[in-house]
């Protein structure tokens, strides 16, 4: 497999995280986005959306989006699973992970950001309160919904999709210098993933194109 990322994407870091709890090996192919690589005819000519991650398949299919690349390869390679075994925990997974992937990346991610700054010519401090509000407010929802969990993670005691979505997002907060405080459940799960091989092979710092 193939995977077209960049190391600062946090929808790149995602799919990372899955292959490496699912020990998948893959041939990491960097996209730089602050170079505007997504945009080359090479790259937009895989993926109508212009958008990283994709995953090249050892057939040479293409999936885009990095919830449906999650789950094809809960589905494809079922051990361990990134979804729970029951209807109402795959629910639980989901809705956690949707906070992150719909909520709060979405607002935040570098297309908008850019749009912000160049069209609608919002200052450095508009643009960084834009950022904090966002990413404040829904890790607000990410930590109630995690004070009626019981286990390590965000769901029962093996890591799953809503930890691959929360992780990147931390990371992000951190680098954006984001208010973490308040957010003990959050903060836990974080500091438990991050303890775990898979996490750390991940990170940003750990890829190729790292700078």
């Amino acid at each position: 497999m193939k995977l077209y990322n960049y190391f600062r994407s946090s929808a790149s870091f995602r799919v990372r995280i899955a292959l490496h709890l699912k020990g998948l090996t893959y041939d990491y192919q960097p996209v730089h986005l602050a170079k505007g690589e997504q945009k080359q005819a090479a790259f937009t000519a895989m993926t109508a959306e212009g958008l990283v991650p994709v995953l090249e398949l050892d057939d040479g299919q293409r999936l885009t989006q990095s919830m449906a690349i999650i789950e094809y390869l809960d589905e494809a390679h079922p051990l361990p699973a990134l979804l729970p075994s029951d209807a109402v925990g795959r629910a639980r997974v989901r809705a956690l992970a949707q906070v992150v992937a719909c909520e709060i990346h979405p607002l935040n991610n570098l297309r908008v950001l850019k749009y912000l700054a160049h069209d609608l010519q919002a200052s450095e401090d508009a643009k960084s309160d834009w950022y904090k509000h966002w990413v404040r407010l829904g890790l607000q929802s990410y930590e109630a919904r995690l004070a009626e969990r019981s286990g390590t993670y965000s769901h029962g005691n093996a890591p799953t999709l809503a930890d691959c979505c929360l992780v990147p997002q931390i990371f992000n907060a951190q680098r954006f210098d984001c208010d973490l405080s308040g957010l003990p459940h959050t903060m836990a799960v974080f500091d438990a993933c991050m303890r775990l091989d898979a996490f750390q092979k991940a990170r940003p710092s750990a890829c190729p194109d790292a700078q």
